[in-house]
């Protein structure tokens, strides 16, 4: 299968295509295989997931930085401009005629309205025009997707949804079955990294910028205080957002070295906490892997959290490409192609809402 996938949820006019998915079937050990290097994933194939074959993504960051944040109304406009550039380079760099194609992916939801429906439009445009099915993406489940990209899914698993404006654990029990297990209370992570590198006075885009700062101190670095939520697997980031306040208002003035480690505290704190919660959710479902998905995901510090965590306990983590952490049509496309093969298509009027919720779809 060729699918063509299409990401406007925000502010990153995306389009790529991919090949697959692939037969994700064990390889056979029994075959005289156990001494070759690898693990019980490889795939009697030597493929997994689906085959990237271009990806094109046009930020928006230079445009909005004026504003110190997403201005929807200018978002979308930007959207109309670029979305067809887009998808013709995408179409170019794969090689590929509209006839090679198997379908087409879009995210329908969450996500900025005006700019979903740039997205919506136009697929159902290219769709009917070319006589392609139509598949509509959930954006949570399309960052879980980007982890299928060049790799296996690894089922069942828990999933750790880090990104600006989510922040979601998901136990995965088979494509398309979802059961969130929890969620934030308040601020995404990597909307709390944006609000902190406010109150640091970095420039927008906010979150690379303190991480990058984070990155610059070499102390002992020692966490804000942060929520604890006993018996939830919720997450909370509004009261690591006050002990910054508070530790930049008594420690004023501060200088490069006093910035930098407030922000690596700030940056350890929300590590930390998605970490913990995370390697717990797949602790208790019965030490499923896990899957670290979304923006926040390309952040250094969380990685290695993540890992380090994971080992101790025995888990298996598994991390996308950090170019497909943040919003990008290849993980439309992947989470589309595994939607299409096993459950089929949608309707033409597909509809395109700014709180769609993350829903099952699998069929027996």
């Amino acid at each position: 299968m060729l699918i063509l996938g299409i990401e406007t949820s925000c502010d990153e006019t995306s389009a790529a295509v991919v090949r697959g998915p692939f037969d994700q079937a064990p390889f056979d050990w029994a075959q005289g295989e156990q001494d070759k290097p690898g693990d019980a994933l490889r795939l009697r194939s030597g493929h997994a997931g689906v085959e990237l074959l271009s990806s094109v993504v046009a930020s928006q960051d230079d445009l909005h930085a004026q504003f110190g944040g997403i201005v929807p109304e200018v978002a979308s406009r930007r959207h109309i401009e670029m979305i067809v550039p887009v998808i013709r380079e995408a179409m170019q760099r794969a090689q590929l005629q509209w006839s090679d194609l198997s379908g087409i992916a879009v995210t329908s939801g969450p996500g900025l309205i005006g700019s979903l429906v740039v997205g919506c439009s136009t697929a159902k445009a290219l769709a009917m025009a070319r006589e392609l099915p139509l598949v509509g993406v959930q954006h949570l489940e399309a960052h879980i997707y980007s982890a299928a990209i060049g790799q296996a899914l690894p089922l069942p698993a828990v999933a750790l949804i880090a990104s600006g404006g989510h922040s979601h654990l998901v136990l995965l029990r088979d494509h398309g079955s979802y059961q969130v297990l929890g969620r934030t209370l308040d601020d995404a992570p990597g909307e709390a990294f944006d609000k902190g590198a406010r109150l640091l006075g970095l420039p927008y885009p906010g979150g690379p910028q303190l991480a990058a700062l984070a990155d610059t101190y070499q102390g002992h670095v020692e966490p804000l205080p942060r929520a604890r939520l006993a018996g939830s697997l919720n997450f909370s980031f509004s009261g690591v957002k006050t002990a910054l306040r508070r530790l930049l208002q008594e420690q004023q003035p501060l200088d490069e070295q006093g910035r930098a480690r407030a922000a690596a505290a700030y940056q350890e704190s929300i590590a930390l906490s998605l970490a913990e919660r995370a390697t717990q959710a797949a602790e208790e479902a019965g030490f499923l892997p896990l899957i670290v998905v979304g923006g926040v995901a390309r952040n250094r510090r969380l990685r290695e959290l993540v890992e380090q965590r994971a080992q101790r306990i025995g888990l298996r983590a598994v991390f996308p490409d950090p170019q497909f952490c943040t919003d990008n049509g290849a993980m439309v496309a992947a989470a589309g192609a595994h939607k299409l093969a096993l459950s089929g298509p949608d309707l033409v009027d597909l509809e395109c809402t700014p709180n769609q919720p993350l829903e099952s779809w699998h069929r027996k």
